[in-house]
Order: structure tokens, then sequence, then C-alpha cells
């Protein structure tokens, strides 16, 4: 093992890169809070500050991914749809079954210039979560409860709020609503049997309703639907706290491009649709478990330097003061001191750990347990 590779696995080197994380966070944070100011004045300005300010907190984990742990992500598809990657607004699908998904969408983001400007239909929970939450409220990320009664009037509240949208946007969607467990899997097939629809291998029944929605009220603004499946080679099962230690990973992402056009604008066509959609994803997903290889050309964007870079600048800024307080702390003697510096360091580590558990499979929510019982 090199000396590099020694380091990634060190829980000290872990704290300060959550330490980096958490502080930019809470400043990034702040600033926002202070941009709200600009609003009534101007609102697209307002947007595009935001933009940025989410670029500079997101950047940090894609820096894990492409430099820390070194991870590879291949694109299948064709030329003409990698063409318009970052030059449309568009809905993205992608299937839920791993913990870093969300992380390879967002290396994709970042290369093509859309990461600040990315959006996600999200549990509503996660607003409350430090950082991560309050990062998206600034930026007009759609909140849900996952109960159709109660989201509809904001759900297309959120979503029409969008039309003017002043960059390109990627809105990202899990139809399935839920990570994919064993459990969650046989929950929905025995309604998608109960409801007369094809059986799904690897993927959980869709859930049509958001699909629809922000198919409806994006109409106008967005031009296409990128269809993304995501597999890892070597049939891997990665996770954050792996990206954190260094670990490398291959990803393979077979994207296939829907024009708006061509999606139907009754409701219950729409959903058929989807549910069309899902059955070839599944169809891809049976394909590369038997060849190990999606269909279509290979591409593989060049990770870009702003994400290190970005990365570089905050721990440059925060881990010279934190390291001069340290040793003033200990050459002071003070057991008091010490003893508070020490608490200070376990409520990060802890802090930083709970972070980690949003994305951990089996911390998720039962969410799909029970829901996939109830009529849609």
């Amino acid at each position: 093992m090199g000396f590099i590779a020694f380091l990634k696995t060190q829980f000290i080197v872990h704290l300060l890169i959550g330490f980096v994380f958490v502080v930019s966070g809470l400043i990034i944070n702040f600033i926002q809070l202070c941009t709200l100011l600009l609003w009534p004045i101007n609102k697209q300005l307002y947007r595009r500050l935001n933009c940025r300010l989410a670029y500079s907190l997101w950047s940090q984990l894609v820096m894990l991914l492409e430099w820390w742990s070194g991870t590879e992500c291949t694109l299948f598809s064709d030329e003409a749809t990698v063409k318009t990657f970052g030059k449309e607004h568009v809905i993205i699908i992608l299937n839920h079954n791993f913990e870093i998904d969300f992380l390879c969408g967002w290396t994709m983001t970042e290369r093509f210039g859309v990461l600040g400007s990315s959006k996600v239909l999200a549990k509503r929970e996660l607003l409350y979560v430090p950082l991560i939450g309050w990062t998206w409220y600034f930026l007009e990320i759609v909140f849900c409860k996952r109960k159709w009664e109660e989201d509809r009037d904001t759900v297309i509240e959120g979503l029409k709020r969008l039309s003017d949208y002043p960059e390109y946007m990627w809105f990202l969607l899990y139809c399935e609503g839920t990570r994919f467990t064993e459990t969650k899997h046989r929950i929905s097939m025995e309604v998608a049997e109960s409801k007369g629809l094809p059986k799904l291998k690897y993927h959980l029944l869709p859930r049509t309703k958001g699909f629809t929605t922000a198919v409806q009220c994006l109409r106008g603004t967005v031009s296409a639907v990128y269809d993304v499946t995501l597999n890892f080679r070597g049939n891997k099962n990665p996770s954050l706290l792996g990206i954190l230690y260094g670990k490398k990973y291959e990803a393979d992402m077979c994207v296939r491009r829907f024009p708006l056009e061509d999606i139907p604008q009754d409701e219950k066509e729409a959903a058929n649709w989807l549910h069309k959609l899902y059955q070839e994803k599944d169809a891809l997903q049976e394909m590369y478990n038997q060849e190990g290889i999606f269909p279509g050309k290979q591409f593989k964007p060049p990770r870009r330097p702003w994400t290190l870079l970005n990365f570089l600048f905050w721990a440059t800024v925060l881990l010279s003061p934190l390291f001069t307080f340290g040793f003033g702390v200990f050459a002071s003697g003070s057991p008091l001191l010490i003893l508070a510096f020490l608490g200070l360091v376990g409520a990060a580590s802890f802090g930083v750990r709970r972070l980690i558990g949003v994305t951990e499979i089996e911390k998720g929510s039962s969410y799909g347990n029970q829901e996939f019982k109830k009529k849609e």
C-alpha cells in the first residue's frame, strides 16, 4: 500500500475532509440566506448566484468520487444524444439501486456544466437535514411528503415556478420512489400482479403521478426526458464510505433521449409510457448482467479540474486556522480547553457520520414496504 493509499484509510483524514465540507457548507448556507434579499429585486440574479454557491458545496462530493477514489464513469449512448448534454432543460429518470447513484449522476452534471442548477423531486424529510436540505431549499428544490393527496398542489406549484429558470437544469426523478430492496421489490411485484402490470426483475414498480405531473408542468420548458440506467462493473455495490476510503469503482450509465413531444399528453397514456420504459430498463439490466455491457457507443467525458480546485480553496481557508487553533489549545496545557477541543472533534465526527448515513440503503426509509400496498 502506497503512502497516498494509506492516507485515504485514516480516520483523521476523513474527519478533516468532513470538517471542510460541513463548515464550508454552513458558510455557503449563510451566504444563501443573505441572497434572499435579492429575490424581490432580481429573481434571476438570485438564482444564478445560488447555482454557483450550490456548486461550491456539491462539487466537493464529486471531487471525492472523481479525484479521491478515482471512480470512472462511462456513458453508453449515441453522439446525437451526448451533443445535447448541458444544452437543454431535461427530466432525468434514474434507477435507485445504489447508495451513490446520485453521486454518479452529479459527476455527469458537473462534466456538462449543470451541477449547480440540477434539481430533484425530494422527500420532505431531507429539507430538515443540515447542508443538504438547506442548500436545496435555496435552489427551489421541489419537496414532497410522498402522499399525493397532500403533495399535489405543492408539487405543481414548485414545478411551475421553475418554468423560467435561467440556467439549463437537469430535473432528476426517482420514479420508483425509494431505493430498491428485496422486501420492497417483493411487495411491489405483488402490486404489479394485482394491477395486471408486467413484473419487473430489477426495478420497483414506477410511481406515475410525479412523472406525469412533471411532464405536464414542465412542458414548454423541458425539451426531453433522459432515461439513465446505472450499473457497476464486477457486480459491486459501492457506498459513500467506500468512496471516502479511496475505493475505485467503474460505473456504466446507459443514456437514452426521448423528445418531450414523443411522450403522450394524456395522463393515463403518459403513465403507460412510463411503465413501458421500465420494462425496457429491466431488459437493459438483464443484458448488462449477462454481457457486462450496455448497448450503444461508449463515451468517457473528461473530468474537469474545478471540483479539485474548489476543494483545495476551502481546505486552505478552513484548515489553516483549525491547525493554528488546535496547536494553541494543546500548547496552553489547560485540561478544560483540551477536553472541550476533543469534544468538538467528537461532535464533528458524529455529525459527518450522520450525514453519510443519509445515503446508506440499510438506514433508508421504510417507504415502500407498506406504501406499495396502497392505491397510487
